[in-house]
C-alpha cells in the first residue's frame, strides 16, 4: 500500500495508475495531484442524458459541466489521455430507483450496462484547493486528515423534468481575516464552483448542525474561523436520488476523478471581490466586486457635502452606504419610516425632507420585487396616504405600499409589531429604514434643530429599532443630516461635539448602518442608486442567487425606471407643496428643501448620482 505523503506532487497519469491498481491507503482525493482539476462523475442511461445536461446548465454553480460522453464511451480524451471511467475513481456508488445499493471499487462488472449510459464530468471544488493554499489560507480538513464537510440545504435548485433537489454545499472554515482572500482565490475558478455562495451562519441555508454533515466528515473550526460555503457537485447525487432513475453511478463524495487539466489562472470581472459583514445576528457576510463597491463609495462621497455648513462631515463614516445597501439587497421585506414634524406651529407640521427619499427607496425595493411597507405617526396617516397616492399617480411607485402606525400598548408592543405572534424567530421584516425621522434623545424627548421639544407630535417608532437589536435577522439603517434623526445614535458623540445644540438634540437610538447626507433625501436617492449598482454587479448577483440559474442579461433590468429622476422628484415636490408640506429650514411653501432651491441644488445632486 502506498502512503499519502508524496501523492500531492504526483502527476495525474501516475496517480491514476495507482488508483487502478487499488494500492492507496487514502479515503479521498482532496489535496492530491495539486494544481490539476478534479471532477465529480454522474453516469446515467442515455434516455435521461439530455434532461440532466439541461439541469446542469440551469444550476451551473454546483454542476459546472466539463464534458459529456457519448453512450458507452468510458474514455474522456479532452480531460485526460488514458482515462477509463470504470476504474479511475477511488470509489463509486451505485443507485437503483433512488436508493444507494452499494459502494464499488470498479465498474468493470457493469460494462454491458455502461454501453447504454452517458458519463457527465462535473467540476469539483478540490480543483480550487491549491489556489486557496497559495493565498495563504489553511484548508482545515487537510490539516485534520479528514474528508471535507458537505451539507444538504433548504435552497431549491432549478428543476428540469425529473431532476430536482436542494443545493448541497461544501463548508470550509476560513479565518475571518482571510475571507477576502478566499473569495478572490476562487471567484475566477468557474469550473471548480467559483466563489462561495454563503458566508456566515449555516442556519441561513437551513443547516442546523455543522457537526453532523450529510456527506464527508465533521471539520472543526478554529477560534476566529468563519464557516464559508461553496456549491458542491454532490448536488448531482441528490438529483439522481430524487429522479429515481432505474440505474445510475456516481463517484463517492471526496473520491473524485483526477484530470490532466491544469488549474487555470483566476480572473474576475469588476476587479477583486470584496467581503463585507452585513449582520452580526445572525452572522452574515456579503460579496461585491471592487468596481461596484467603488461606485457606491463615490455615491456616499457625493451626498456627504454640507451645503448648510452644519458640520455633518464629522458624522460621516465611509462605507456605511455600502453596508446598508448590501444588507437591503438581500432583504425580502423592508419597513420604511420617515416624518420630522419640525414645524410644530403649522398644519401639517412635517417638513419636505424625508418623504421623497423614503419613496425613492421604496420604489427601488418594489421594483426589485421586495415587500415594502411604511410606518408613520397616527396623526399623519391621512397625509402620508395622500403622498403615497400622489407617488403612484406620478409613476414613482408601481402600486401603493401598505401604510402602518405603531403605538405602545405594553412592553411587548414592538415585538408583536415586528414578529408574527411576537415570536422573535418569525420576524415580519428583515430590514428597517428610517430616513429623516425624528429620533429620541437621551432624555426621552424629541427635538428639532432649534432645540424645541416636539415629543407630543411623535409616536415612539424608535421602539421598533430598539427591539430590532434583540431580534435575530433584522438589520437597521438610519439616514440623517443633522444628528437628531432616528438611527443617528451610532454617531451621537460626534453630534454632541460638532453639531449646534448637539448635546441636547442628539438621537440616542442606533442603527446598524448610519448614512449621513447633506440633505436626507439625498441619502434616499443614493440608496436607490446603490441598489441598482449592486443588482448590475455580476459578482453580487451570483451570490444572491446562490450560483443557481442564469445571470440576468444587461438588457433585462426592469428596475431601471424606478431610479429617481429630476422630472419625477420635481413633480413630487410640487405635490408636497400643494399638500402644505414645508421646507425644513425656512418653513417656506416654495420649490426648496431645507432652504436649498430645487432647481440649482437638488436637481443637480440627482443628476450627479445618476
Amino acid at each position: 500500500m502506498l502512503l499519502t505523503g508524496g501523492l500531492k506532487s504526483l502527476l495525474p497519469h501516475v496517480l491514476r495508475r495507482i488508483i487502478r491498481c487499488n494500492r492507496l491507503s487514502i479515503s479521498n482525493t482532496s489535496g492530491m495531484a495539486e494544481g490539476y482539476k478534479q471532477a465529480n462523475i454522474v453516469i446515467l442511461h442515455k434516455s435521461l442524458a439530455d434532461d440532466f445536461e439541461k439541469f446542469c446548465h440551469a444550476n451551473d454553480g454546483p454542476l459546472p459541466l466539463l464534458y459529456r460522453s457519448q453512450p458507452g464511451d468510458w474514455k474522456c480524451p479532452s480531460l485526460r489521455s488514458d482515462s477509463d471511467i470504470r476504474t479511475d475513481c477511488l470509489q463509486y456508488r451505485k443507485y437503483e430507483h433512488g436508493a444507494c445499493t452499494g459502494s464499488l471499487k470498479s465498474l468493470k462488472e457493469y460494462s454491458e450496462q455502461l454501453k447504454d449510459m452517458v458519463t457527465f464530468y462535473l467540476g469539483c471544488s478540490f480543483s480550487s484547493e491549491k489556489a486557496i493554499q497559495k493565498a495563504g489560507i489553511p484548508i482545515r480538513n487537510v490539516e485534520q486528515k479528514c474528508n471535507a464537510s458537505m451539507y444538504k440545504t433548504s435552497v431549491p435548485c432549478n428543476s428540469i423534468s425529473m431532476f430536482h433537489c436542494n443545493l448541497v454545499v461544501t463548508m470550509r472554515p476560513i479565518p475571518e481575516s482571510k475571507l477576502g482572500a478566499a473569495v478572490s482565490a476562487t471567484s475566477g475558478l468557474k469550473e471548480a464552483h467559483g466563489a462561495p455562495i454563503h458566508i456566515g451562519d449555516p442556519g441561513l441555508l437551513g443547516i442546523q448542525d455543522l457537526s453532523k454533515p450529510d456527506y464527508g466528515d465533521p471539520v472543526h473550526l478554529h477560534p476566529g474561523d468563519i464557516p464559508v460555503f461553496w456549491a458542491s457537485g454532490v448536488t448531482g447525487v441528490e438529483a439522481i436520488i430524487n429522479s429515481r432513475a432505474p440505474l445510475a453511478f456516481t463517484n463517492s463524495p471526496d473520491c473524485t476523478f483526477v484530470t490532466d487539466l491544469e488549474r487555470g489562472t483566476v480572473s474576475s470581472s469588476g476587479g477583486a471581490p470584496q467581503v463585507h459583514c452585513i449582520s452580526q445576528n445572525p452572522l452574515h457576510f456579503s460579496i461585491v466586486s471592487a468596481e461596484a463597491a467603488q461606485k457606491i463609495n463615490t455615491l456616499e462621497t457625493l451626498i456627504g457635502v454640507d451645503p448648510g455648513e452644519r458640520g455633518i462631515g464629522h458624522l460621516r463614516r465611509q462605507g456605511e452606504l455600502l453596508g446598508a445597501s448590501l444588507a437591503l439587497s438581500r432583504a425580502g421585506s423592508v419597513l420604511v419610516t420617515t416624518g420630522f414634524p419640525t414645524h410644530y406651529s403649522h398644519q401639517p407640521p412635517e417638513e419636505n425632507d424625508g418623504p421623497p427619499g423614503a419613496l425613492a427607496i421604496a420604489a427601488m425595493l418594489q421594483a426589485l420585487q421586495k415587500r415594502v411597507a411604511m410606518v408613520t405617526d397616527r396623526r399623519a396617516m391621512e397625509l402620508n396616504t395622500k403622498i403615497i397616492e400622489e407617488a403612484v399617480q406620478l409613476g414613482i411607485l408601481k402600486k401603493p405600499i401598505p401604510l402602518l402606525s405603531y403605538e405602545r400598548e405594553n412592553a411587548n408592543s414592538a415585538l408583536m409589531f415586528l414578529c408574527e405572534n411576537g415570536n422573535p424567530e418569525r420576524p415580519r421584516f428583515d430590514h428597517l429604514v428610517a430616513i429623516e425621522r425624528a429620533g429620541m434623545a437621551a432624555d426621552g424627548n424629541y427635538y428639532n434643530a432649534r432645540k424645541v421639544n416636539i415629543k407630543h407630535l411623535v409616536d415612539p417608532i424608535d421602539e421598533l429599532f430598539l427591539a430590532a437589536q434583540t431580534i435575530p435577522g433584522i438589520t437597521t439603517t438610519g439616514v440623517g443630516d443633522g444628528g437628531n434623526e432616528l438611527g443617528m445614535g451610532k454617531v451621537k458623540d460626534a453630534v454632541k461635539k460638532h453639531i449646534k445644540n448637539g448635546d441636547v438634540i442628539a438621537c440616542d437610538v442606533e442603527a446598524d448602518f448610519t448614512v449621513v447626507a447633506g440633505v436626507s433625501n439625498w441619502g434616499g436617492y443614493a440608496i436607490a442608486c446603490a441598489l441598482h449598482v449592486l443588482r448590475c454587479c455580476a459578482t453580487h448577483e451570483r451570490y444572491l442567487r446562490r450560483a443557481l440559474g442564469c445571470p440576468r442579461a444587461p438588457s433585462q433590468r426592469p428596475w431601471l425606471p424606478a431610479l429617481p429622476s429630476v422630472p419625477k422628484e420635481e413633480k413630487l415636490l410640487k405635490a408636497l407643496v400643494q399638500l402644505g408640506v414645508r421646507s425644513g429650514k425656512t418653513a417656506s411653501l416654495e420649490m426648496e428643501v431645507d432652504g436649498l432651491p430645487f432647481y440649482s441644488t437638488h436637481s443637480l445632486m440627482i443628476e450627479k448620482l445618476l
